[in-house]
């Protein structure tokens, strides 16, 4: 939660003695200092607004930390085992040389941390709070640690039934007049069409901004659920647009533009991030995601994270062609190109790799390692781990 303002005081104090921003020895004095203290220092600078300085590295070198961890991790277990998982969890991490951490606080239209919006997620049996826990954890080992979050994907059928009506989505759910939220496959989804939409988004990133010291807000790549045209057909109908795919891929954009916006007024220095599907081509036939937009140019994310998850025998998108690919989507300064990359499939076999690519995961045990040399001989600020 937020420093005491007796911290603050003390913090800046510290700060105060060590450094001064604009002063020629403020230079001089970090270049000789141990990068780790540069970061420490940097870490704890407290401006006249804000009693937290998000931690954030300028090569990226993240791991995701999903929701489908959770059952293990929390499911019948108490607030100590949990810490004492997470905490290993993240030391191996830090051991690994990983810097950056994505925690999935809201992967299903509920909440990992405490939230008036959102119910508990099904997974925490306990009382505790695990946001909290994870940021003392990773803050601890300096790990920048980003708040995950899925903007419109919701509960299931059967599970939004359970769900008490004191809950905005399941009011909306109840209301056959409110199109704002539809089901897809036995799912709730949030329609991006509605401005009601936009707003409970932006209320829930406003949520964690201000009950948590995370370093950044993080979506992945769950845009459009379906390209059914009945999905947003009403909606549709009364905006007056011909072009149902250019409509909808400015819907998502106002979505990410919304989640930037809110960040960025509630803390400049604040980072968000948006990880895409690695096929630039399935961005938009399938998601309507803008990512030559979003990656090309200022106020859409500060970070990109395609999701390459391809060999470098994949028959559709080739590692590293798609690499190149990218890096000419991302040359605007102030975007940095991250590249996901899938230690998952590491011994694992790779059905849509086609035949070149099926057993790549399988015969190159290396290949992640591989990989990595490519990101770092690329234009690209880092690379992200699904384990």
């Amino acid at each position: 939660m937020k420093k005491t303002i007796l911290l603050a005081a003390v913090l800046t104090m510290f700060v105060t003695s060590c450094t001064n921003s604009k002063t020629e020895s403020e230079t001089k004095t970090k270049k000789q200092l141990p990068t780790r203290y540069v970061q420490e220092i940097e870490h704890l600078y407290i401006n006249n607004t804000q009693a937290y300085n998000p931690l954030n590295y300028s090569y990226h070198t993240g791991l995701w930390i999903p929701y489908t961890y959770y059952d293990e991790y929390m499911s019948g277990k108490s607030e100590e085992e949990f810490r004492s998982i997470i905490r290993k969890k993240l030391t191996d991490a830090k051991t690994d040389g990983v810097n950056t951490v994505y925690l999935h606080v809201h992967p299903f239209g509920d909440a990992y941390y405490r939230s008036e919006i959102f119910p508990k997620g099904s997974f925490l049996d306990g009382e505790y709070d695990p946001l909290q826990i994870m940021l003392e954890e990773a803050h601890k080992l300096s790990l920048s640690a980003h708040a995950w979050i899925n903007p419109l994907r919701c509960q299931t059928v059967e599970e939004m039934k359970q769900l008490p009506d004191t809950f905005i989505i399941k009011t909306w759910t109840n209301d056959t007049e409110n199109n704002s939220v539809k089901i897809v496959n036995g799912r709730w989804y949030l329609n991006p069409a509605y401005d009601e939409t936009i707003k409970l988004v932006s209320q829930c990133v406003n949520e964690i901004l201000n009950n948590y010291n995370v370093d950044g807000i993080h979506i992945d790549d769950y845009f459009y659920p379906t390209t059914a045209e009945d999905f947003d057909k009403e909606a549709f109908e009364a905006s007056g647009d011909t072009n149902l795919t250019a409509w909808r891929t400015e819907n998502c954009t106002r979505l990410v533009k919304a989640i930037y916006d809110t960040v960025k007024a509630y803390d400049s220095r604040m980072l968000f991030g948006i990880s895409p599907q690695g096929n630039i081509n399935s961005n938009y036939t399938t998601q309507y995601a803008d990512v030559r937009l979003w990656g090309g140019e200022s106020g859409y994310c500060d970070y990109i994270v395609p999701q390459l998850y391809f060999g470098f025998k994949n028959e559709t998108c080739p590692f590293e062609p798609t690499l190149r690919e990218w890096e000419n989507i991302v040359k605007n300064s102030s975007v940095s190109l991250v590249i996901g990359l899938a230690a998952y499939k590491l011994g694992k076999e790779d059905t849509w790799a086609g035949a070149a690519g099926k057993q790549e995961w399988i015969e190159n045990p290396d290949i992640i390692d591989e990989q990595i040399e490519s990101v770092k001989k690329s234009s690209a600020n880092g690379y992200s781990l699904y384990k």
